[in-house]
């Protein structure tokens, strides 16, 4: 019989350590940042102690006490068995947006996780088999040490994060320096950019406009980590001294993350283009983003040049501290007839946005040449975005006229206001990477563009927002109510604001649903929209939010 009941055992441990791995596709989503998981986990009860395994094991230990004696052990060992089974059989996943990547540093983790349940259920077991006979007391604590190893999986993943964390911090460091002494190597001009929204497509630009005379390398997609950056400086940049420009994307979602990657890209040039209530949850106020955003400029040596968005006032406040000397300054607000001498230096006016794109004039009021810009982006924010890279191109020699002619050919960052046509003449705005409050406007306002048919929004929302998420989202309601004549929200719990804010506006109830999925809301548009629709996919949240 105590064969039995290892069988039992090894069941739950296999339970496990298929539930460690599942959920360490979380812990990936959430950077291994255990504070973050370990938050998610616990705001859902079904996400730390599921039904089914509970179910189970409460019901195979009243089975046990009633049967044990008759008919005896061999239907006990069988009862667990089934019991151990049916707990630890994974539910379906349901919709699975970003998968787990089998990275060096997952596998690694996972190791350990596994290591670790196998060592307790391995005590579990030693403390077992020690007793004299066969008992329901036997049965019933492998069923509950079983239980107990089965829903400690994410605990499995983090003890396993903590026991690699020497190992980790080797790796890295390695990884790091390897990287210095590529940049060492390779000696681009580094330009750093950041933002609380606006940098990737602001990095793309700027290295298709330098395309233009030099040659611009751009951290690819949204690399803007101190790890993402190594790796895009030694897969891509190692060995190609023929790169000009390192146009390097920095994030934060902490105080000293852009600090660290300064120390590590020294930027000669570093761009800031705006400061807003993104990841407001985790910073705690618009100023401590500030202070985050500003360790780009503070790491600028004395001849370095920093480029500002004169627009927003966080950042235009960081122009005004005096630090490097050379300071551009650019304005899409700002009327050219009515702007005060000095700052800012570049201003864009005269902006008309059709769906063939947007068309501008910017003037350089230093050297008092301005040139008409034309381009397939939409967007107002992408004017504020072409024109800090115009001032960087200025700045490194190329004129306005040149400039001009690379953003005709200019294409939208991956998942921001991308726009295609369908086989069925059905028009799509992907605008799923983020969204912002300032984003959603400007979206909103492409999707206006569009009067052919109905207009379809498809939303989960904006997330991260901290104190302002409620409130920001009932206004994203209020202003879909004037540009969408259909709208699905994507969850009802996170996108009640937004429910509230388009009832509240006068959007009719008939014309609105609430879906569980993405998928659901995709089906929904390809059963009823035809050609001259359109629909605008705004926001996309990671799976920790819809899981």
């Amino acid at each position: 019989m105590t064969e039995s009941l290892l069988i039992i055992l090894l069941l739950w441990l296999a339970g496990a350590w298929l539930r460690t791995y599942r959920q360490a596709r979380f812990y990936q989503i959430e950077e291994y940042m255990t504070g973050r998981y370990l938050r998610w986990l616990a705001a859902r009860r079904y996400r730390w102690a599921p039904a089914r395994p509970l179910a189970a094991w409460a019901s195979s230990l009243i089975l046990i006490i009633m049967l044990f004696d008759a008919p005896g052990p061999a239907l006990t060992s069988l009862i667990g068995a089934v019991a151990a089974m049916i707990a630890v059989w994974p539910p379906r996943e349901g919709e699975v947006k970003k998968g787990f990547k089998a990275t060096p540093r997952a596998r690694r983790l996972l190791g350990a996780a596994f290591a670790a349940a196998a060592f307790v259920s391995a005590l579990v077991w030693l403390s077992i088999s020690r007793l004299p006979e066969i008992t329901e007391l036997q049965f019933g604590l492998v069923m509950t040490g079983g239980l107990l190893l089965f829903l400690a999986a994410p605990l499995w993943l983090v003890l396993g994060n903590v026991l690699m964390t020497p190992v980790e911090a080797i790796f890295r460091r390695r990884f790091i320096a390897q990287a210095r002494r590529t940049l060492a190597a390779v000696r681009p001009v580094v330009i750093g950019i950041t933002g609380s929204y606006g940098k990737t497509s602001t990095k793309t630009y700027l290295a298709h406009i330098l395309n233009g005379r030099y040659k611009a390398y751009p951290t690819p997609k949204s690399y803007n980590t101190l790890m993402g950056v190594c790796i895009a400086i030694n897969q891509d940049i190692a060995q190609d001294y023929s790169i000009d420009y390192f146009v390097c994307e920095m994030g934060a979602y902490i105080p000293g993350e852009i600090e660290r990657i300064c120390e590590l890209t020294h930027p000669s040039i570093s761009i800031v283009v705006e400061v807003g209530p993104q990841h407001l949850e985790r910073f705690g106020s618009l100023d401590n983003i500030a202070i985050a955003k500003y360790e780009i400029i503070k790491a600028l040596p004395p001849d370095g040049v920093g480029v500002f968005n004169w627009d927003n006032p966080y950042v235009r406040q960081m122009a005004e501290r005096g630090h490097p000397a050379t300071r551009l300054t650019v304005s899409r607000e700002v009327d050219p007839a009515h702007a005060p001498p000095g700052d800012p230096r570049f201003i864009a006016f005269d902006i008309q946005e059709t769906l063939d794109g947007l068309s501008f004039t910017v003037a350089d009021r230093e050297t008092g040449a301005s040139e008409h810009f034309v381009t397939p982006l939409l967007g107002l924010h992408n004017v504020t975005n072409l024109l800090l890279a115009t001032a960087v191109a200025v700045h490194e020699g190329m004129p306005l006229r040149d400039i001009a002619r690379r953003v005709r050919t200019l294409q939208p960052a991956e998942s921001r206001l991308a726009r295609q046509v369908t086989p069925q003449g059905i028009t799509i705005i992907n605008d799923a990477y983020s969204a912002n409050p300032v984003g959603v406007v400007h979206a909103l306002r492409v999707l206006s563009l569009h009067q052919t048919g109905r207009r379809l929004l498809i939303t989960p929302g904006m997330v991260e927002l901290g104190p302002m998420m409620e409130s920001e989202n009932y206004k994203l309601g209020e202003i879909a109510a004037q540009h969408a004549t259909d709208v699905i929200l994507i969850g009802a719990k996170q996108t009640d604001p937004v429910r509230a804010g388009l009832l509240a506006a006068g959007f009719p109830a008939d014309r609105l649903i609430v879906t569980d999925t993405l998928a659901e809301a995709v089906t929904w548009y390809q059963n009823h929209l035809s050609a001259g629709d359109t629909v605008l996919f705004l926001n996309d949240l990671p799976d920790t939010y819809s899981s």
